[in-house]
């Protein structure tokens, strides 16, 4: 169907098919055609994401979690936007300070991130606290970047201090589940990751991955794009860990 065949059977106008297309990031109806087409071709399995059942044998839980962390990376690869990686991309590469921010299982994500960045010279923070957070944001200017993690996208805490981090000029960043949301909408730069976990949700575990795939993603695109500046450092703070590590005896 046409816009027009589809408003006119659903009895609303199309402007108001565009905005529901819209309120779910995509470009217009087209592009929800063309994913949802897309989304069809690869309907997943029933047992495409696999809760925790009560009695389960171990050697089933080994093929569950294995299926639920593939789903996940597959799902959220499929939901990338190449655009708003490169741009996002740019602007960590670009900002004399970065401030990451995310609570509970979010805090694991931004601190994976942190201990990256950090591998490279970037000055950056992450607090898992929410008075650091804004004490930190409120810091930031012009120049700088704030990346938030949130897996709903309506985490209190996290949607001040990406909030105060705008208010301060920072370019702003988030990471969310596919769709929309508060901290999506907020930020600058949106990045989604899969939202299909339902019963999983018990423990955040392929949630986790999706999130952590995007931020390797990220990193790997940084350390690509400057190759030359980054590689060295890297490679710096590897040797002086092992150094350091062999002079005090540790593993």
């Amino acid at each position: 169907m046409g816009i027009t065949d589809l408003a006119e059977e659903c009895g609303i106008s199309p402007s108001t098919v565009t905005r529901f297309c819209k309120s779910f990031h995509f470009k217009g109806f087209p592009d929800f055609k063309m994913k949802l087409a897309f989304e069809l071709a690869h309907k997943p399995s029933e047992s495409h994401y696999q809760d925790i059942i009560a009695g389960n044998d171990l050697h089933r839980i080994v093929q569950a979690m294995e299926a639920n962390h593939l789903a996940s990376i597959t799902d959220t690869t499929r939901l990338l936007n190449i655009s708003q990686l490169q741009k996002a991309v740019e602007i960590l590469c670009r900002a004399k300070r970065i401030d990451l921010y995310g609570v509970a299982t979010s805090s694991v994500i931004a601190q994976d991130f942190y201990q990256k960045l950090i591998r490279i010279g970037k000055n950056c923070t992450a607090f898992a606290d929410s008075h650091m957070q804004i004490t930190s944001a409120s810091s930031l200017s012009e120049g700088d970047a704030a990346m938030a993690i949130s897996y709903s996208g309506e985490t209190p805490e996290t949607i001040d201090a990406l909030r105060c981090a705008k208010d301060s000029g920072a370019i702003t960043l988030s990471l969310t589940q596919y769709g929309s949301s508060t901290l999506a909408s907020l930020a600058d730069i949106s990045l989604f990751s899969s939202s299909l976990e339902e019963g999983m949700r018990r423990g955040d575990m392929a949630s986790r991955i999706a999130q952590l795939h995007v931020i390797d993603i990220l990193f790997t695109g940084m350390v690509s794009l400057e190759f030359t500046e980054y590689t060295p450092k890297l490679k710096n703070s590897y040797q002086n860990v092992q150094i350091y590590r062999k002079s005090t005896g540790g593993e």
